[in-house]
């Protein structure tokens, strides 16, 4: 099983004021000497959705793929028991984040940047994206180290973060969950961070269980999986956001040689490896039918993406 990590409130230095669940920062010590210490964020699951699991696979599915990401651990809070996770802040001593918004904002005066509205932004289109990764620098070192051979800029990484939204029906690549890294010179695209909406997390076993076993195509799996929106959108006349794989198709078109190579590494994924990812979350946060929901939803949105051609 994943190890849980034990966070000590009273160490909290300051609440993180953006997104809805409560997380704070507090600073872990490092085990070098002369090192300085770790800044680390806890977030802490208090609805019972299953962000801290979510989190968690969606971590290590971006580690198998090679994608530059920001790790994250299961966390439980000291004297209040509360599930979570911890992740270290992807930010060094020498760099700023500047997440999506201030990044298109800085590009276009009328790109609505204001903090906390996330969702239905209609500037938020694959070609303003696009058109603003591609003036970034790849991720800096270590980030970039386990990437495939030819993931060479910026795009290139960035459509693997959209490969992986469409493999984990993860809905929340908003603005303010991609960004950049800036050392006052130099602007690169930040890992990949903050993925605990994905994997239809907030579903009822109940609901799981209908789905895995109905006859109903209307209602199984394969129909479900279809149905994820994604943040971004097609246009800004367009009605409602692109679902993950109209996302995932768009930004592959943009980049073709990059989007092969990721496919070609989610195709080297299989299934025992996967579920071996999801055995290693404890019970007592991932029933057994939510594993068997899960499993069968990445099972399916891969399937689509090695089966899909760009448009």
């Amino acid at each position: 099983m994943y190890p849980i990590k034990h966070i000590n409130p009273d160490l909290a230095e300051n609440l993180e004021p953006l997104g809805t669940k409560r997380k704070y920062w507090f600073r872990e010590p490092s085990s070098i000497a002369g090192q300085p210490d770790t800044r680390v964020l806890f977030k802490a699951e208090e609805r019972g959705t299953g962000e801290d699991w979510a989190e968690k696979i969606t971590s290590e599915l971006a580690a198998l793929l090679g994608l530059p990401h920001v790790h994250y651990d299961l966390a439980v809070e000291i004297g209040t028991d509360k599930p979570g996770v911890v992740c270290a802040s992807c930010v060094g001593e020498q760099w700023a984040l500047v997440l999506g918004n201030q990044v298109l904002g800085a590009l276009d005066d009328a790109y609505p940047v204001r903090v906390g509205r996330k969702f239905k932004v209609k500037a938020h289109t694959v070609e303003a994206v696009s058109g603003a990764v591609g003036l970034l620098r790849p991720p800096p070192e270590p980030w970039m180290a386990h990437a495939p051979e030819g993931i060479l800029t910026a795009s290139d990484v960035f459509v693997g973060y959209v490969m992986l939204d469409a493999w984990t029906a993860n809905q929340d690549r908003h603005h303010e969950n991609w960004g950049a890294l800036w050392d006052g010179q130099t602007v690169a695209l930040a890992p990949t961070f903050d993925h605990g909406s994905g994997l239809a997390r907030n579903l009822t076993d109940e609901t799981r269980k209908a789905r895995l076993t109905t006859a109903d195509r209307n209602y199984g799996i394969p129909f479900f999986a279809r149905r994820a929106d994604s943040a971004f959108f097609a246009d800004p006349q367009a009605g409602s956001p692109m679902t993950t794989h109209e996302a995932w198709r768009s930004f592959a078109a943009r980049a073709q040689g990059a989007a092969a190579i990721w496919r070609e590494r989610l195709g080297a994924i299989n299934a025992p490896t996967v579920r071996a990812i999801l055995e290693e979350v404890p019970p007592g946060r991932m029933t057994a039918v939510c594993r068997d929901f899960t499993m069968a939803l990445l099972s399916e949105n891969r399937q689509r993406i090695l089966e899909e051609t760009e448009e």
